[in-house]
């Protein structure tokens, strides 16, 4: 619909410029819901700990927030350097530094939890639905962190 516009501007004399339109995918975004206010907050402290890591002239740092099973003032905000999260591998024939895969640790605590109840799951209709996204109303639903986050992983 803008280049049939800009082309007759054009032939008008109105319009001098280029156009270059630049197409975005909004794949996943676009089918996904309302952000919860756990998603909300989080987000927020990713931010303002990345402002603080800019003020602070600290390059090379990614945004961390801990303990996000707690409430919000009791979360830790910080940075991790991105050196601490790479590694150097052969791409093309070159060596490069890449950030490590985050692969899903099968001797690790949280696949232990899955595959302690994998079996019953299987033959049970045991699923957990934690109902509609709470925007108000008591804090334990407003403010309710995810099922994942839930899970006992000491």
């Amino acid at each position: 619909m803008v280049k049939p516009e800009l082309k007759a501007r054009k032939k008008a004399g109105t319009y001098a410029g280029s156009f270059s339109p630049q197409p975005y995918f909004c794949g996943y975004e676009g089918r996904s819901c309302m952000p919860s206010n756990f998603d909300s907050q989080y987000c927020y402290a990713l931010g303002h700990t990345a402002a603080i890591l800019i003020d602070a002239k600290a390059s090379g740092y990614i945004c961390s927030i801990k303990n996000l099973a707690q409430p919000v003032e009791k979360w830790m905000a910080g940075g991790v350097p991105l050196t601490s999260m790479m590694t150097f591998e052969e791409r093309h024939g070159k060596v490069k530094p890449v950030i490590n895969k985050a692969l899903v640790d099968l001797k690790g605590p949280v696949f232990a939890i899955f595959a302690s109840k994998r079996d019953r799951w299987q033959l049970g209709d045991e699923y957990s639905c934690p109902g509609p996204i709470q925007f108000f109303g008591p804090v334990e639903l407003t403010d309710a962190v995810t099922i994942t986050l839930k899970t006992d992983k000491t």
